[in-house]
This record gives C-alpha cells, structure tokens and sequence, in this order.
C-alpha cells in the first residue's frame, strides 16, 4: 500500500466499511486487498470473486463521502481473481476447473434445474468462465431449459466429448447422448458410473466455476458426487412449504455426514405476484428457507420469487437470464450470484489451514 499518511487510509477504509452491505469487504482490507496511490489518486480492489453490481453500488455509495477527501475525483481500479479450490485434481478433466459447485434439493418440483441454469448464467455474465454438467441421469433437463435438445456431443480425439455451448456456458448431460423417449432403467450403480463417463471423457475448457443440476434425493448420485469429485460447495434449494423443507433437511444432513461444504440455502418460488392485478401472494408459504439456514447454522443466500415466465422461458429454452425482459426477474439472480461466490470466497478463506488454496488469474 502507498501512503503519506495512515491515518488518510484508515478513513477511505472507514467510508468504504460504512457504506458496504457486505462483510466481506472487512475481509479484503484484512488480507490487503485494497491499496491507494496519493500520486494518482487511485483505489486499488484485487477481488477474488466476480461482482460489478456490489462494486458498482459501492462505487455509487462512497461517491460523496469519499470526494469530502479528495480535491479531485477519485479512480477506482479492480483486478478479479477467483479462488480455486484444490482438492484430490488426479483427473486431468478436474485440473482446469478451478471450483465445482452442486445446486442440490432433497424433493423434487422445487426449480432446482431453473435455478441452475439462471444462477450459472449468472455467473457468467458477470464475467467468469462457467460451464454445467447435468447429474440427474434418470430425468436429465438441461438439454430442454438451455434450448439444445438435438444437440449431440462431437470428439476431436475419440476419447473425449466436447462440450456443448450454449448462451455463453459450456454444458454436457447425459440427455445428449440419450433420446428423449428412452428411459434410463439402470441400478444405482450403473447410473453412477454414466456420470462419472459423462463427467470425466468431456474436454472441459479453463472454467471458474462448474455448475453441477443434481438430482432430488439422497441416493447414489449424491454419493458419487460427494465421495469422487472434488466439490467446493453445495447450495441448497427449496420452497418454503413443509413437506419441501423436511426433504431439505435431509440434503442438508447427508453433505454434512459426507463432509462436503454447504454455502448456504435458497429459497425458490417464494412469493407470487398476480400479473393481472400486482397482488402478492405466498403460495408456497414463506420463512422456511431462512429457517433451515438458521436450524444448520447455514448462510441464508436469498429468496427467488415464482412467476409464469420463468417457466415459459424454460420451456422455449432462452433463461429468464438471456430474455432479459424483466429486471425483476432477473435482479434476484445477479444478486443470488454475488452473494454466492462472496460466500464461497469467505468459506475458502476460513478453511485454508486444511485445504490447499491457490489465486489463478483468469
């Protein structure tokens, strides 16, 4: 850090912790991740995460108190690096992702499968390198939701699959390789090695994050998963109805009996607004994600609300993320993918005296 005098970076510091909504800033300045040059008047942010929006609110936020410093306006300059985690890379497939994050539910119909795929894009178009790998062998969607149904994996070298691209992602599925009338009428056994094929033989470019759609439950999917794969997180996801919530919980009891780390719960289609006359309405109930968390002494990562057109665009395969249409819908997102790699990056942070962690530059 360069300064004349500490005392002047004790007060940007001050402001910037002011004005922030995210913990995590107290983090960056622990780890000096926040420099100042008096010369050119210049603020430094090395994040390790991808976050415009929270950058640009602070901008907006510290814009007058920081000026009641400055004679001239101040620059901001930021350098994004994601962490990787670096756990059990023996795969070369493995090597070039740098975090695998598992989007689980212990029931079905609560829009695990939308929210993968919004979440994913996301991530992406804030600006990282983020690919999918559909893990629900038996009822594969992600083919239908990112709109490559007749899609078919090519190999360059005979060994691998390339991955399809679609909307800015990289993705594989086993629907791909499977017709859609075709039922996958295998043991457990069987339909963990398919994923571990379709896993393992996909040429996967660099990415920061790979985004893995789960299947409902706690069988050998989630097993596979938790035992074979270096996995950096699992997020839940589940509507605030009962029956939802206590299928949660057993997700949730399965992870951590299996030591893999949860960043925290997601509450999907918590409230319903009528398109006809704005009424708000929560269907599903309300509160129960937030209590899951606070029963597991998880991080509560959001609500996402329930509307038609999250289902209209899945159908015709074009996300709510890449319509675009409606900042409602897609603000939670952005949101709900901010607040995620922030935990996740603080999650890292705290466990690094037992896993391995290294900064790659994307």
């Amino acid at each position: 850090m360069f300064f004349k005098k500490k005392s002047q970076f004790d007060k940007i510091i001050k402001i910037l912790t002011e004005v922030s909504t995210y913990p995590v800033l107290q983090k960056l300045v622990a780890e000096k991740r926040i420099s100042f040059s008096e010369e050119s008047h210049t603020l430094t942010l090395n994040l390790p995460f991808y976050a415009p929006q929270w950058l640009e609110k602070l901008q907006h936020d510290s814009l007058v108190p920081l000026a009641s410093l400055f004679s001239q306006p101040l620059q901001w300059q930021v350098s994004e690096n994601v962490l990787a985690l670096q756990k059990n890379t023996q795969k070369t497939c493995m090597t070039k992702i740098k975090n695998i994050i598992v989007v689980a539910s212990g029931k079905g119909g609560v829009g695990k499968s939308t929210v993968s795929v919004n979440l994913a894009l996301a991530l992406s178009k804030n600006g990282a390198k983020v690919g999918m790998l559909d893990a629900d062998i038996y009822g594969p969607s992600l083919p239908t939701l990112l709109g490559v149904k007749d899609a078919q994996p090519s190999s360059s070298n005979g060994k691998l699959m390339n991955p399809i691209h679609a909307h800015g992602l990289v993705c594989n599925s086993i629907g791909f390789l499977v017709k859609d009338a075709e039922a996958m009428i295998w043991r457990g056994p069987m339909a963990s090695k398919a994923l571990q094929q379709v896993l393992n033989e996909t040429d996967w470019p660099e990415l920061d994050y790979l985004i893995v759609d789960m299947p409902p439950g706690t069988g050998d999917i989630q097993l596979t998963m938790s035992q074979n794969v270096p996995v950096s997180s699992a997020v839940i996801v589940t509507t605030a109805q009962d029956v939802a919530l206590i299928d949660a919980q057993k997700g949730v009891a399965m992870f951590n009996k299996v030591d893999t780390h949860i960043s925290g719960v997601i509450e999907n289609m918590s409230v319903h607004t009528c398109s006809k006359c704005g009424h708000n309405e929560a269907i599903f109930g309300s509160g129960g994600g937030a209590k899951l968390a606070a029963q597991f002494s998880l991080p509560f990562l959001g609500v996402l609300p329930l509307h038609i057109n999250y289902r209209i665009d899945s159908d015709e395969g074009i996300p709510t993320l890449v319509k675009n249409e409606h900042a409602h819908l897609v603000q939670p997102y952005f949101e709900l993918a901010e607040t995620l790699v922030m935990r996740l990056y603080c999650d890292l942070q705290a466990a690094s005296q037992s896993i391995s962690i290294m900064q790659v530059k994307p």
